[in-house]
């Protein structure tokens, strides 16, 4: 018996509920799949579906509390009160979870409407994350050493002086670690720490919820609308929602470079700045900097969010990189809630198709800066490549 469970419905990245409120009001009708990609090729033991079948049916009984609630309404005024009457009523339904173990390979795949869909990928993650380590009995460092290595990071960042938000949930190690982390982060008062991508804990420790939208945003509109109106059609869509809240966009879904060529000077003044999630962290500087300068734009009025698998050495080289010429602040994710001693999983989930009304599926893709990174079925890819004209 496993006992690996979640504890509230809003343990879950900040992200998933934003883009979750706009999909309501804009794509109510929408059919999505997603799928489980093992992108380090991690071995699971055997039960290990049975294990994880059990930690998914029991979301069922998830409910949003009235102080989760209000919470959301005092901290997100952006956010619709019929959307968290919504949330509120809303059940998660371990029917739309396929779960398939097949030796010691593992298939999960979700499908259903996009508004009901979008709140698993994230807690799957990090239920596999959890039940990996547990089921194949990995010691991890002691509560004292995970508390002592997050403060000197936090101590490391405060003398650098930068914002930084904890974005970890997805592939931490446990919900005791990423508790642990969080505790460590917020017991200083004059910290430059400023949040974090989870939404629970977040409200358990009294801090700003962080995060926009993710690629599966953009994604889904290159399938449903075309690749070339893909980025510019998912920008104007979020700002119908959310009317110049939530201003930052990520950059990298189809190319850092094919985003710059729409996110033109409406959109560069409308957002206050742009998320770097793929690629050369200060080649992506140079040429965000250079877009503003050609717009008009003095960049240092804007910012970049970078969340690129981070540690300490990346932070202070960007940091000082950026230093007089454009806002910096950073999300770091495993190297918080995942530096236990233990190798960290390389997983990720991925939304891979929409329904189109004759029922059919389209495929997405991403075209990540990092070429390692693009995910999506191979024709598609290189059907977006020569639409895009990008070159490899």
């Amino acid at each position: 018996m496993h006992e690996v469970r979640l504890n509230s419905i809003l343990d879950n990245d900040f992200y998933k509920i934003t883009m979750q409120n706009a999909v309501v009001k804009l794509f109510p009708s929408s059919i999505v799949k997603y799928e489980f990609i093992n992108r380090g090729q991690h071995l699971f033991p055997e039960g290990f579906d049975v294990a994880l079948r059990e930690a998914v049916n029991k979301m069922a009984e998830l409910k949003l509390t009235k102080d989760e609630k209000k919470f959301m309404a005092r901290t997100c005024p952006y956010i619709d009160l019929p959307y968290l009457d919504f949330l509120e009523g809303y059940h998660y339904d371990p029917s739309e979870v396929k779960i398939v173990q097949n030796g010691s390979e593992l298939s999960v795949t979700v499908e259903g409407l996009w508004y009901r869909t979008i709140l698993w990928e994230v807690p799957l993650l990090a239920l596999i994350s959890e039940l990996h380590y547990e089921m194949n009995h990995m010691e991890r460092d002691s509560n004292e050493v995970v508390m002592n290595k997050t403060i000197e990071k936090a101590d490391s960042l405060n003398k650098l002086g930068v914002t930084f938000a904890e974005f970890g949930t997805r592939r931490r190690h446990s919900y005791k670690v990423q508790n642990l982390v969080m505790e460590a982060l917020t017991q200083k008062k004059d910290s430059t720490f400023a949040g974090s991508s989870n939404v629970h804990f977040a409200m358990k420790f009294g801090v700003k919820p962080i995060g926009t939208h993710a690629h599966e945003w953009f994604m889904f509109h290159g399938a449903e609308y075309g690749f070339k109106m893909a980025n510019e059609l998912a920008l104007e869509h979020w700002v119908d929602v959310y009317r110049g809240d939530l201003g930052v966009a990520l950059s990298d879904t189809y190319t850092t470079d094919v985003f710059f060529q729409q996110f033109d000077k409406k959109f560069a003044k409308l957002f206050d700045g742009v998320r770097h999630d793929s690629g050369d962290a200060l080649e992506f500087t140079d040429k965000t900097i250079a877009h503003y300068k050609n717009n008009g734009i003095n960049p240092l009025f804007k910012y970049i969010i970078f969340s690129d698998a981070l540690n300490l050495e990346k932070v202070e080289e960007i940091t000082k990189y950026c230093k007089g010429k454009i806002g910096v602040s950073f999300g770091i994710g495993t190297n918080l809630t995942n530096d236990v001693g233990l190798k960290p999983m390389n997983i990720v989930m991925k939304l891979i198709g929409v329904q189109a009304p004759n029922k059919e599926w389209i495929p997405t893709v991403k075209l990540s800066d990092e070429h390692g990174k693009y995910t999506g079925d191979p024709k598609m890819i290189e059907l977006a490549k020569e639409f895009l004209r990008i070159k490899d």
